[in-house]
């Protein structure tokens, strides 16, 4: 095995441990903790089995590893995306949620007439 490839499976075993390690301390919610796991499990299965050049070879690429960064790039712009569709989701709710506070407070605020409890 190149020392490169066990440079990047002691990266993925690293990330994989970092992040079970996020989870516990609840520093991150295990939806986002299973996109890094995954992450960590393609780098550790890319440096046991490189098939990179084999994929790159079938698609005509002259430097092979440019279509890790390639694959890369494509999905941190998914994990962009997917981060920002989350944040306006939650903006929104937390708006509806303040809409929705403000008026209860106005109800509970509006003075009451006086009840008539006389026969």
């Amino acid at each position: 095995m190149k020392p490169t490839y066990i440079a990047i499976v002691l990266v993925g075993i690293g990330l994989a441990l970092g992040i079970v390690y996020l989870v516990r301390r609840d520093h991150i919610y295990i939806r986002q903790a299973l996109f890094w796991l995954a992450v960590a499990g393609v780098s550790f299965v890319l440096a046991v089995f490189p098939l990179i050049d084999a994929v790159g070879g079938f698609f005509g690429i002259a430097y092979p590893p440019t279509l890790v960064l390639l694959a890369a790039i494509v999905v941190l712009v998914v994990k962009a995306l997917l981060s920002d569709i989350a944040h306006t989701q939650q903006s929104r709710d937390l708006r509806r949620l303040n809409q929705r506070i403000a008026m209860l407070e106005a109800e509970s605020a509006a003075p009451r007439p006086p009840k008539d409890d006389a026969p």
